[in-house]
């Protein structure tokens, strides 16, 4: 235990401080040219883009100071692990993140190319903030391990061992990565595990995630007749798919919001009033976050707050609905087919795979005589939630008052990182989530950017991370 304790020097911050000051254009640089590659996951045009992202990321980890960091390949996009062992006596942090980014659509809102990175001046970033697709979900957050752990190996500060696994199929459900983890568990063990792919209440306010939503996500197809068909000729004597599938989503909602699916509340986890009086003290303008968003009101589930709403409630979201003509001008048809694609999040104690099921028998049942019904699955993952009382809840929590000065608050996410369950329970070890993201960072949106300030806050908090939580191990 004396020897883990030399190895954290009193001088930290100012060390730190120091070297991002000094590093801080080159930091930003080589952000700036991982965000320039269009590592889109979910479109295989940008296969070899995904692909050479993977070779960056690689390279950076060896100049980091990582050994043994190899492209670890998989069915689908490879893994990049890295590893510094400096001595197996030590605790192993393992530091899990993604280079694959979502699709930039719609392109026509962003303010400036989604892969030509620019740093602009916000309100809320008067130090600038990169403007990229990536840019906060996963290339900034996840960079930010990669310049910690340079700077604790380049001044001989890393008290413990590292690992690091950066996938890039995060975007797409994470397909092959419970393969890797399953067939690796050796290569893979750990004491925690680290993810920088959350946010934190506002940059005055830090916070740290201790609750994930879980997904289920599905496509959905309804056919009529066998071809497009003139609306005139057959309207109103065939049933118009594209008519049949919005009345059938809207029936999935009653009229408090809730989901009709039968079944779909059986395990949901319901808060007690004391835990959510305690969700209730978290700084929270409802104006302010109308303003926003530019709405007059917002909207959901009966008898539940906003906060609520977005983080320990289940939802049924359509993401994209099409069918017929969408060019310009106008074509009287009735479509043959409908599509629609649709996400649940879902809350602890609720099975991704059970509610998919449920959702597929309920809308066969739902669909009228005049149509077929096809339901594709396309991925999901279970929710999660983390104790706030373990060594590394406590060490993230110290970290925070060390570079922020206060104690951060715990707070569910409403968002969803599916292998962090899967983690749990092939690894065996709890994962903390440490992010410094905004809601206002617009990720999977036009214009996602991710403030200068946050990415280099980042980069002075995980360091500290490292020292307590091998502190606390041996005390």
């Amino acid at each position: 235990a004396s020897d883990v304790y030399k190895r954290q020097p009193n001088n930290l911050m100012q060390n730190i401080n120091s070297y991002i000051k000094e590093h801080k254009q080159r930091f930003l640089d080589e952000l700036i040219a991982i965000l320039k590659i269009p590592s889109i996951s979910a479109d295989s045009a940008y296969k070899a883009d995904v692909l050479e992202t993977a070779k960056v990321i690689k390279l950076s980890l060896e100049k980091a100071g990582c050994e043994h960091v190899e492209i670890c390949e998989t069915d689908g996009y490879p893994i990049v692990y890295g590893e510094k062992i400096i001595d197996k006596s030590l605790p192993t942090v393992l530091v899990y993140g993604h280079y694959d980014v979502q699709p930039p659509d719609p392109l026509d809102l962003w303010l400036s190319p989604p892969f030509d990175p620019v740093i602009k001046n916000t309100e809320l970033h008067p130090d600038g903030a990169i403007f990229a697709r990536g840019a906060c979900d996963d290339k900034g957050q996840m960079y930010m391990h990669v310049k910690a752990m340079e700077y604790m190996t380049a001044n001989n500060e890393l008290p413990c061992n590292v690992k690091f696994m950066i996938e890039g199929e995060e975007e797409v459900g994470s397909v092959n990565l419970s393969k890797f983890v399953a067939a690796n568990r050796e290569k893979l063990e750990n004491d925690v595990i680290l993810i920088s792919d959350t946010g934190m209440i506002a940059k005055d306010v830090p916070s740290i995630t201790t609750g994930l939503r879980g997904l289920s996500y599905v496509e959905v197809e309804v056919t009529g007749p066998n071809r497009d068909l003139h609306s005139g000729l057959y309207g109103g004597a065939v049933a118009n798919p594209i008519n049949v599938l919005t009345k059938m989503i809207a029936s999935l909602h009653d009229e408090n919001n809730h989901i009709t699916i039968p079944g779909f509340y059986d395990k949901v986890e319901n808060l007690s009033d004391a835990e959510r009086s305690e969700m209730a003290k978290a700084p929270f303008s409802l104006e302010n976050y109308k303003d926003a968003l530019d709405i007059d009101a917002v909207y959901g589930e009966e008898g539940y707050t906003t906060n609520e709403r977005n983080s320990i409630r289940p939802t049924l979201d359509v993401n994209g609905i099409w069918g017929g003509y969408t060019g310009e001008g106008a074509k009287t048809v009735i479509a043959s087919k409908a599509y629609a694609k649709i996400s649940m999040r879902l809350v602890p104690n609720q099975d991704w795979e059970e509610i998919t099921t449920l959702f597929k028998t309920h809308f066969e049942n739902i669909a009228p005589k005049g149509v077929k019904v096809k339901v594709n699955p396309h991925h999901g993952g279970q929710g999660y939630v983390t104790p706030i009382d373990s060594i590394g809840y406590r060490a993230a929590s110290k970290a925070y008052e060390e570079t922020f000065g206060k104690t951060p608050i715990p707070q569910r996410s409403g968002g969803s990182i599916p292998i962090v369950s899967l983690f749990e329970e092939e690894l065996k070890s709890k994962t903390i989530l440490m992010g410094f993201g905004l809601d206002s960072d617009a990720i999977h949106s036009p214009n996602e950017h991710f403030g200068v300030w946050n990415y280099l806050k980042g980069i002075e908090t995980i360091p500290w991370f490292y020292k307590y939580f091998t502190c606390l191990l041996y005390t």
